[in-house]
């Protein structure tokens, strides 16, 4: 049990709109809540989403994790992904009754290019992730028909699109709040106070690096070499 005899709130529950966050960021740039006008909002939501677009290059983000699974069809070797779909971090095939989970590879675009017969039907072994604007999953082998095959894997996607319509949140973690209101700040400054654009990345990148380091799974790292084949 925690300790909450201290005269506190007691709360868990700051998680500001979308608008809040712009009206801080403005604060940074000596906009004031008077000053702001239609066109600022504009560009405020521009900026937000871009950021959020920033971030998803800066993967794997924890909070935009999850587990999808896709049922393979005997024959058929390429599948569809979610668009919002940025990266597959592992993945995994169930087969069998009781249910047997059996960890697969990724493969490049060159790697499965160098294999001569890509129609062989087997238990799959690789899997091969493009990232198309409507991305796709490749396999080798081909699935056969010797067992029902479900992938299942650890996908990373883009964070939802940030707005105003009635007082919605970013979708965003309490831990990156300040990054996200510097990179706010930062980015309008650009556009509104050009003389304080290098002093904002600056905190910007100092407030990133924190929230950043901070986004991962304590655990402790083992690497193993992989001296045996993997197949059936």
């Amino acid at each position: 049990m925690f300790n909450l005899s201290q005269n506190t709130t007691k709360a868990y529950n700051f998680a500001p709109s979308l608008g809040e966050v712009v009206l801080s960021a403005f604060g940074r740039i000596q906009v004031r809540p008077a000053e702001i006008t239609q066109s600022h909002m504009f560009s405020a939501r521009m900026a937000a989403n871009l950021l959020l677009s920033e971030w998803s290059n800066l993967q794997p983000n924890l909070w935009e994790i999850g587990l999808q699974s896709v049922p393979l069809i005997a024959g058929a070797a390429t599948y569809s992904v979610p668009a919002e779909v940025v990266m597959i971090l592992d993945g995994y095939i169930t087969y069998g009754t009781p249910p047997i989970d059996r960890y697969i590879n990724p493969i490049s675009r060159t790697e499965y290019a160098s294999i001569s017969n890509k129609t062989a039907q087997g238990f799959p072994s690789q899997f091969w992730f493009d990232r198309l604007i409507s991305p796709t999953i490749t396999f080798y082998l081909t699935p056969d028909g010797a067992f029902p095959y479900v992938f299942k894997y650890y996908s990373v996607r883009q964070t939802q699109d940030a707005d105003f319509a009635n007082g919605l949140n970013v979708e965003i973690p309490f831990r990156h709040y300040e990054a996200y209101t510097a990179g706010l700040a930062w980015k309008l400054s650009e556009t509104y106070m050009p003389a304080l654009e290098d002093k904002l990345f600056a905190r910007y990148q100092r407030a990133w690096t924190i929230a950043s380091t901070q986004d991962v799974e304590n655990v402790a790292l083992a690497i193993v070499p992989g001296t045996s084949g993997y197949f059936r």
